[in-house]
């Protein structure tokens, strides 16, 4: 039998598209955790050659770490911090020193020794599903493992000999003091020297903080002085491994320099750090996949900015850190100043950053979330899913209802797809005359094909169209799924109980109904197992190809699907099962409309065939056994 032309161009177009996914896949899922994990044993590596050379040259009795931060040197920070107990421990131990937090979104505390915000935990969060699992923790303190703090401060002038609040410094809070949306707190400090410093913080009931920095100047003379303030945060937190799908690390808008994203391993490298100066609005950050703590200066103001970090040795972890010095101050005699601040700490809520950009002038505070290069896919999509949530209650039901409008914003595309492939199968005895009549002449086979496409007005390729179309809705929906706040622990039905986490079950032990644990790589939950069956169903709607290794591609892309997409996050595995599904109810209607076969059954037929002729022929031997 001939090869027909216009099937080796639908199956080229088939296999790219496949191969592209299969790509794709590689280059945004499991590239970046390869590369993370290479340079993370490159990391502890590195560490551990630093830590024996340390060990080699140092004292029998070595020097106990300091845990000291900078004061008056805001550019250079100490990482000799080591975590001396666990986070309730070092919490324990200073807990006469710390003004309490409390809202309806955040609890944990200000520590009064250098007036640092560093103990925030996340009440609407928890760690697992579970609802008795763990609040979520953002800050915590130094000495914790894991430390992660703000502090605010100001820098003398080189020389000066005036005494300013540091790490060390205690600073004074009235009695039952605590920070909640209707009590704000001032810590007060006076340095002995005529300077008086206070330290207002205030707190909405979701996750801005305002900090407000006074001096009194009661000497005689004018006083120079440069606020700072400084995010860090200590060791490299575990990270999703999404790298080119999700920035994790640090980020920010230091004005017209524009979005700045600079991974935790890229600023340890040599000529990693990043530093602006003159710039005026915008702000400087973390962040993790779905939280962040971002710097947010006076909008007007001038500052320069800096993103940094430095490696760790056998005494100490890696810092990471940012911050941002305004302008020398002048504070003269008599005088008091007042420099305002903002820090926001908590999660990644797309409503609540903007509204924060809006109410506050934040510039482009909205870049907090990662929306990626297609965002004007991605944010919209994201919105259409959130109003459609607030109509049904439940997202897994929003991603099936804006499934069904993505189909008929292209229902005409896909309708003329669809009866263009219908067109073409009534044709299909013409088109085997003509191949078979030009079987020696291929142009001449091709030119005679063609023609019949144009008298019949078919689109040889409209059945790839469908396709096209679905994918870059397919991987906006992914990085909705990804980057959401709102789709995190958010359940479905049955044993869905996390859209953006993959389908928890596996057909290697029945779904769950075999008492063993399966490993990773072949957790094949139902959801991918139902994807891959309506994908299969739709492929048999069209005629077997004539060429056998054709046939046997199309056959087993279903199969190649089901494992690529089953690590994905089970919302979107619904979402294309739901899709197919769709797709599947519309070909069917065209193809009976046109008047063309459906060849469903027929095919269903071939395939199971050999399991009948096998059923058929033990019968056969079962009655000819009786009967001898």
């Amino acid at each position: 039998m001939s090869q027909r032309p216009d099937d080796h161009k639908n199956l080229l177009i088939a296999v790219a598209l496949s191969m592209a996914v299969m790509l794709g896949w590689q280059v945004f899922y499991a590239g970046p955790q390869v590369k993370e994990q290479q340079e993370r044993v490159q990391r502890d590596k590195a560490a551990q050659e630093q830590a024996q050379k340390a060990t080699e040259g140092s004292p029998a009795t070595p020097a106990a770490p300091s845990t000291a931060l900078p004061g008056s040197k805001p550019a250079q920070p100490a990482i000799t911090a080591r975590s001396t107990g666990t986070r309730a421990e070092v919490l324990a131990s200073s807990a006469s020193a710390r003004v309490p937090i409390e809202t309806p979104s955040l609890t944990g505390s200000i520590s009064l020794k250098g007036g640092l915000i560093d103990d925030l935990v996340l009440v609407n969060y928890r760690e697992t599903v579970d609802p008795k699992s763990p609040n979520v923790v953002l800050f915590s303190p130094l000495g914790a493992p894991g430390a992660y703090f703000a502090e605010y401060g100001w820098q003398g002038a080189p020389g000066a000999q005036v005494a300013l609040p540091d790490s060390e410094t205690v600073w004074q809070a009235e009695s039952g003091a605590k920070l909640t949306p209707a009590t704000p707190v001032t810590l007060t400090w006076d340095n002995g020297q005529g300077l008086k410093f206070q330290r207002a913080v205030s707190i909405d009931e979701n996750y801005m903080l305002k900090v407000v920095n006074t001096i009194e100047n009661t000497t005689t003379g004018d006083i120079v002085l440069t606020p700072y303030a400084r995010l860090y945060r200590f060791g490299t937190p575990h990270t999703s491994g999404y790298g080119t799908i999700l920035h994790e690390g640090l980020i920010g808008v230091p004005g017209d320099a524009g979005l700045q994203e600079i991974p935790y391993a890229s600023v340890l490298e040599d000529g990693g750090a990043k530093s602006f100066d003159g710039k005026t609005g915008g702000w400087l950050g973390i962040t993790d996949k779905y939280w962040a703590a971002t710097l947010i200066p006076d909008q007007k103001a001038t500052y320069a900015a800096s993103f940094r970090g430095q490696q760790g040795n056998a005494t100490s972890q890696e810092v990471f850190w940012t911050d941002y010095q305004l302008g020398v101050q002048a504070i003269a005699a008599g005088a008091t100043h007042t420099v305002d601040g903002h820090l926001y700490a908590g999660a990644k809520q797309v409503r609540l950053i903007e509204s924060y950009e809006a109410e506050l002038g934040i510039e482009k505070f909205e870049l907090l979330i990662d929306w990626g290069w297609f965002y004007f896919i991605t944010k919209p999509l994201y919105y259409v899913i959130d109003w459609l949530y607030g109509i049904l209650g439940n997202f897994g039901l929003a991603i099936l209802a804006v499934t069904v409008m993505v189909k008929a914003v292209f229902f005409p595309l896909a309708n003329k797809s669809y009866e263009s492939m219908a067109k073409m199968k009534k044709l299909q005895p013409q088109m085997e005359q003509l191949r078979e009549r030009y079987k020696d002449d291929k142009a001449k086979q091709q030119q005679e094909l063609m023609a019949l496409y144009q008298k019949e007005k078919i689109n040889p390729l409209a059945g790839c169209l469908p396709i096209l179309v679905q994918i870059p809705v397919f991987f906006a929906l992914y990085k909705v799924l990804f980057v959401s706040i709102d789709m995190r622990h958010a359940p479905f039905f049955g044993w869905i109980q996390d859209l953006s986490a993959a389908d928890p079950t596996s057909i290697f032990n029945l779904f769950g109904l075999l008492p063993f644990a399966v490993p990773e790589a072949l957790h094949i939950g139902a959801w991918p197992v139902i994807m891959g069956i309506t994908m299969w169903v739709q492929m048999q709607l069209n005629p077997p190809q004539p060429d056998p290794i054709q046939q046997k591609i199309f056959s087993y892309m279903p199969l190649i699907f089901t494992f690529l997409l089953a690590a994905f996050p089970a919302g979107l595995v619904i979402y294309w099962a739901w899709n197919n599904i769709l797709s599947i109810a519309q070909q069917w209607y065209i193809s009976v409309k046109q008047g063309a076969e459906v060849h469903l059954i027929g095919n269903i037929r071939r395939t199971f065939a050999p399991l009948g002729r096998l059923v058929g022929l033990n019968k056969g031997e079962s009655k000819s056994e009786t009967k001898g």
